[in-house]
């Protein structure tokens, strides 16, 4: 298996072509598709996250009509893959996106290797 390490806690498995969790390599879905489809999701309440820190107006705490904190979980250990802060209402963004098809090319070419999941020049020790 070419396994690609894309974060600290997700894979690629580019023969296959899709997204493992880096923990226990569930199967999130396509990799030509935004991983994120194949997390569970959490929204969590901004003052959970962040505590007030003062008692006052500003509390240093964001305002939850100004944000709202999304975690993605792998479903099959539940390890926490990506957060995203974003505005009420604003979709899910799309984060990590691989051009596989030039990753796969550069391989078969001998440009690059995949050394203990990242990818190197050929050649390079």
């Amino acid at each position: 298996m070419s396994l690609l390490h894309v974060g600290d806690n997700l894979d690629c498995d580019l023969e296959r072509e899709r997204w493992v969790c880096g923990k226990c390599g569930h199967d999130l879905g396509s990799a030509r598709d935004d991983v994120k489809r194949g997390l569970l999701v959490a929204e969590r309440e901004p003052a959970e996250v962040h505590p007030p820190l003062i008692d006052a107006a500003y509390t240093f705490s964001p305002n939850p009509e100004w944000i709202r904190i999304l975690e993605f979980y792998c479903p099959g250990c539940g390890l926490q893959v990506e957060t995203e802060y974003l505005p009420p209402g604003h979709p899910i963004t799309h984060t990590t996106e691989l051009d596989l098809d030039r990753i796969k090319a550069r391989l078969a070419a001998g440009e690059v290797v995949i050394d203990d999941g990242h990818l190197r020049p050929a050649g390079e020790e």
